[in-house]
């Protein structure tokens, strides 16, 4: 049996502070999605996300779509998660490095799903692993030298 996660790490040039600020303004989650299906916040989101937070996004794939998250982990500055519909969990942990940069682990968790093996047979894992290292890319070029 598989842990039913998948996560990607990187070293970001930013703090836990910074990186954070980004993660609970779901207003800027289309700016960090690698993926290419988040589109848009919906209207009437909080303005920031906080434990218990609901918040609405426009999404893509394939077809476009509406999707509702609920916001079930939270530690300012070092953790925050969401959970879909399904019961499955998008987890973002931030470990400051102690020289400006954070170690950010982006993972993909279908282990409380309502029905993990659709994800599975869905190929959701594989695909979400490569939109997960391409979001990671995105925050490290958003925070680049010449990215900023």
């Amino acid at each position: 049996m598989t842990s039913r996660q998948v996560s990607v790490t990187a070293t970001i040039a930013a703090t836990p502070e910074q990186l954070f600020d980004l993660l609970t303004d779901p207003a800027k989650h289309a700016l960090l999605d690698g993926s290419g299906t988040v589109r848009a916040a919906r209207d009437g989101n909080p303005d920031r996300l906080e434990l218990g937070s609901e918040f609405g996004m426009d999404m893509k794939m394939g077809a476009s779509y509406k999707i509702k998250n609920t916001v079930v982990e939270y530690e300012k500055d070092r953790l925050i998660a969401w959970r879909h519909f399904n019961g499955h969990r998008w987890r973002w942990q931030l470990e400051p490095a102690g020289d400006g940069t954070t170690e950010v682990t982006e993972t993909f968790d279908w282990s409380t799903a309502r029905v993990p093996f659709l994800i599975e047979l869905a190929r959701f894992p594989a695909k979400n692993k490569k939109g997960i290292r391409q979001t990671l890319d995105r925050l490290t070029e958003m925070f680049s030298a010449d990215g900023t």
